[in-house]
């Protein structure tokens, strides 16, 4: 059998708990041997680029799983530049040597309703597996309905693990995983960050001290002379 490589994707501005939750569930149920946590340059879906830089994203990143076994962050999609498009980064990951039935790209329910809007869908979902895991509100095994299309290709999954199916010949899977994950945004987090509250049970305590330390998502982390994103204060 091949390695299970889960693939975690992201603009991670920050990287909270709620992608932390998101990737245990699809690690367990799924039993992957590694994850790759790739933090996006550009993000397609957002009118507006990250709020952080990429070495700031990318060093959260690396702190919140610093001390998770198997987990390594890549600078893939950082190094690549442009719009960090699923397909694009599929592509390269296959070019590097990792066989489609080997990977799982992993995201929640909610992302993975609007799969339609993806660029070169369908095709994007015969270069890997597909994790997704719920969301608040957003169950995984409702997306049978909602994607009636994909229904032949969607596989039940045990969140808390268990017999795996076989490897499928020639053809990629969806894995759905009912698993209960925070209900965490991003959004939420820079907010509080600007005006001061505390990001205690949102993100990582490492992950937390890092935006205090370098005054990510201030007012003053924008001023002249101090551009948000700065690393090397």
């Amino acid at each position: 059998m091949n390695p299970r490589t889960g693939i975690l994707g992201g603009t991670f501005d920050p990287i909270h708990v709620g992608h932390l939750a998101l990737a245990a569930a699809a690690r367990r149920a799924l039993q992957l041997d590694r994850l790759l946590v790739l933090p996006s340059h550009t993000p397609p879906h957002r009118t507006a680029g990250p709020s952080a830089s990429v070495w700031h994203r990318f060093a959260m990143a690396a702190i919140a799983v610093a001390d998770a076994e198997g987990c390594e962050v890549s600078d893939l999609e950082l190094e690549a530049g442009g719009f960090s498009y699923t397909w694009r980064t599929l592509e390269r990951l296959r070019a590097s040597g990792l066989a489609a039935e080997g990977l799982y790209f992993l995201t929640g329910a909610d992302a993975f309703a609007d799969i339609a809007t993806w660029k070169h869908y369908p095709e994007v979902l015969d270069q890997a597996h597909f994790a997704v895991v719920s969301r608040p509100g957003q169950p995984a095994s409702a997306l049978r309905g909602r994607l009636p299309d994909l229904a032949a290709r969607m596989i039940d999954m045990d969140p808390a693990g268990g017999t795996l199916p076989g490897e499928p010949s020639g053809r990629t899977s969806i894995f759905l995983i009912d698993a209960a994950t925070p209900d965490v945004s991003a959004t939420a987090i820079r907010q509080r960050a600007a005006s001061g509250q505390t990001l205690t049970g949102l993100v990582t305590p490492g992950v937390e001290a890092h935006i205090q330390r370098h005054r990510l998502y201030t007012a003053e982390a924008g001023r002249a002379g101090r551009p948000a994103g700065r690393l090397h204060d």
